[in-house]
């Protein structure tokens, strides 16, 4: 008979426990879009994180806390494996924050997309920022995978058009979080530059917006439109990029 009835408690013990731990997970809130929380910023294919370097000094300097996540693999490993990378850096930021709104640079912006579909981003990111991110694929990834394969990493393979990561996303970008995607004509490195675009995010193309701006890919990151954009667009209030001027 107590066998009995501490098996059925066990039982019970049990199922709270995974009840909370699904409550926990799966069913946690969607972020407040007017409380910000911390900036965790996703260096591009490499993962250089001086590239994001001065873009972190200026978030900080506006009283944000902003977090170069350090990628797998030299970043150049399986962009899935860089996406868990930003899942822990985010996890990290949610022990203190309410939280996270996520800067994805060149190939950084792709990771951000697979973290968001594939860690249930949308429940631990309030926005989205993707610069000069080659989300359809960059012409220069398909030419390494086919010249050279033995040359092209994974996450060049991955980057190329077509690839079996990039066929996985979701044609429309799950909202929320807000999503931001800016890329520039003048881009040398991610071609077509609007590879960039994002069906369900506000698009940013520099030159429509600022006709005869010349922005390169790498200048992306440091350019002061391309960042007072940014600023707009982790601000408390909701994105929007007509009141910044070229």
């Amino acid at each position: 008979m107590f066998t009995v009835i501490g098996a059925l408690v066990a039982v019970l013990v049990a199922a709270i426990a995974v009840r909370v731990i699904f409550r926990n997970t799966l069913f946690r809130a969607v972020p407040d879009q007017a409380v910000p929380g911390i900036v965790l910023l996703v260096p591009g294919y490499g993962g250089n994180g001086n590239s994001l370097q001065q873009l972190a000094n200026v978030i900080t300097a506006v009283g944000r806390t902003a977090v170069i996540v350090t990628l797998p693999d030299g970043g150049t490993g399986d962009l899935r494996r860089q996406a868990d990378a930003v899942e822990a850096a985010a996890d990290e930021a949610l022990k203190t924050a309410p939280s996270v709104d996520v800067i994805g640079y060149s190939a950084g912006g792709v990771v951000a997309r697979v973290w968001v579909e594939e860690h249930d981003g949308k429940h631990k990111a309030r926005r989205v920022i993707t610069l000069g991110s080659p989300q359809h694929g960059a012409k220069i990834a398909a030419a390494g995978a086919a010249a050279l394969p033995g040359a092209c990493p994974v996450a060049c393979q991955q980057l190329a058009p077509g690839s079996a990561l990039l066929d996985d996303l979701s044609d429309t970008v799950p909202r929320p979080p807000e999503w931001l995607s800016i890329w520039t004509e003048s881009d040398e490195t991610v071609t077509p530059p609007d590879s960039a675009r994002l069906d369900g995010a506000t698009n940013v193309d520099i030159q429509q917006a600022c006709p005869g701006r010349v922005v390169s890919h790498g200048e992306l990151p440091s350019d002061d439109y391309v960042t007072n954009l940014v600023l707009a667009a982790i601000s408390a209030d909701p994105v929007q990029t007509a009141d910044v001027g070229c």
